[in-house]
């Protein structure tokens, strides 16, 4: 189950709604219709991607606290921290809004991450905590820590609803902003959402290289979902650690160890469980010790720790 999570880009993680459901046998705003056969289905696919962390599950008819839609002045000055601490990300996202709008490129790119997690929660919030109360109702261990994970974007995308309009087309738009006003990472973006600021294989090939050039942990993550199989056969990346199953996590796992949050409750960590149903079986564990234990292989240790560290290659030569 992971494996198939990592061939995916990342920043098209964010799975619809209704697939996600559908997929666990629960209907958004419905109660469920599950029989033996689908809960042990559900079981399987635990059991093919760990999902059994035991946590608090929030109740889906929780009242969540009113937002204020005041912007306060100032930004933090670590933007990127302030995305994992934050608590309440509309309005963080409207305070990075209004400086992207001033031309602030990497405002608009963390404003982007917050639109990319926050994007399911945002298309229908009273369907997603009929979803999440729908889906504990199941009462199974195996989906225990995607409803603690869908509890905590609920918590902190609060405010968001679907007139903010958080789809891709409000990504692109967001990113090539961005990108154009020299922000790497947001020009990352654009390539792993099949939307290359230009579509040449030299461009493509000079970007890569030159997100690992800059060895920026933001611009690794958002570059991995087009190093990923989407990448397989393309001669712009040959010789890239790109291509296979396991290139996308490689340039994760890189990211984390250039610095990316990666905590178990990082974005990262919650993004994989809440929306596609990839969860640690230890509250504890952190991104890189979750993909080594779910995600490779003992014979494969060696060969994903070649790729990591080919990634950081550039970042050793210049010490």
């Amino acid at each position: 189950m992971f494996s198939l999570l990592a061939r995916k880009p990342w920043y098209l993680l964010v799975l619809p709604a209704a697939v996600l459901m559908a997929a666990l046998g629960v209907r958004s705003g419905a109660s469920v219709h599950a029989g033996n056969a689908d809960a042990a289905a559900v079981a399987a696919a635990s059991d093919a991607g760990p999902a059994t962390l035991a946590a608090p599950l929030l109740g889906g008819n929780r009242e969540l606290p009113e937002r204020s839609t005041a912007v306060a002045a100032g930004l933090p000055l670590d933007l990127r921290a302030a995305l994992e601490n934050g608590t309440d990300l509309f309005a963080y996202a409207q305070q990075l809004q209004v400086a992207a709008d001033a031309g602030n490129a990497e405002a608009g790119w963390i404003a982007s991450r917050i639109y990319d997690h926050c994007g399911v929660f945002a298309m229908d919030p009273s369907g997603y905590a009929l979803d999440s109360a729908a889906l504990q109702r199941m009462d199974l261990d195996a989906i225990s820590a995607m409803l603690a994970a869908r509890g905590k974007v609920r918590q902190s995308c609060a405010g968001f609803s679907s007139a903010d309009g958080l789809g891709r087309a409000r990504l692109l738009q967001q990113r090539l902003a961005s990108a154009k006003a020299g922000n790497l990472a947001a020009e990352a973006a654009m390539l792993s959402m099949g939307e290359p600021l230009i579509d040449t294989p030299e461009y493509r090939r000079a970007l890569v290289e030159r997100v690992q050039s800059s060895q920026d942990p933001e611009a690794f993550l958002a570059i991995s979902g087009a190093m990923g199989s989407a990448a397989a056969g393309d001669e712009a990346y040959r010789g890239m650690v790109a291509g296979s199953q396991f290139s996308q996590l490689a340039w994760q796992v890189a990211a984390c160890q250039l610095g990316l949050a990666c905590g178990p409750d990082s974005t990262l960590m919650v993004a994989y469980c809440a929306n596609g149903g990839i969860c640690s079986r230890d509250p504890q564990q952190d991104f890189e010790s979750f993909v080594y234990d779910a995600a490779v292989s003992r014979q494969g240790m060696e060969k994903m720790n070649e790729m990591v560290s080919s990634l950081r290659s550039a970042q050793r030569g210049v010490q």
